[in-house]
């Protein structure tokens, strides 16, 4: 079993900057891949970025390649989600997912434990 635990969210202005952490606990943290996904209100959960047990390979979706930063502190058992100039259309609950498999997986059912989200408001 694996708990995960979300915290940084909030409400900020567009242009604005947020640092999503997400604290795990139960299995071996550094042998996790690490997701952070969103869900707007009517609409399905996305893909946002994913990372390596080691930090060292990171995925992110095209909508937010430049501006989010996944990182990883596995001495915290904690994964973050940076994310810099911040447009409304990122408004979503953003919840952090771990997968027990290698890859850097961008659908849903590859990741096995789930947070419980964190709001994320951009306001315009």
């Amino acid at each position: 079993q694996v708990q995960l635990v979300e915290s940084g969210g909030g409400l900020v202005q567009a242009g604005g900057s947020l640092r999503l952490s997400c604290a795990a606990s139960g299995r071996t943290f550094s042998r996790l891949v690490m997701g952070w996904f969103r869900q707007a209100p009517g609409k399905e959960r996305e893909f946002v970025a994913a990372i390596n047990w080691s930090g060292g390979w990171r995925r992110y979706a095209d909508s937010v390649k430049g501006r989010f930063t996944i990182s990883r502190d596995n001495a915290k058992n904690t994964v973050y989600l940076q994310m810099n100039s911040l447009k409304p259309e990122d408004t979503a609950v953003y919840y952090c997912a771990a997968d027990l498999g290698g890859g850097l997986e961008t659908s849903t059912y590859e990741y096995d434990y789930w947070g419980q989200g964190t709001q994320v408001t951009v306001s315009s």
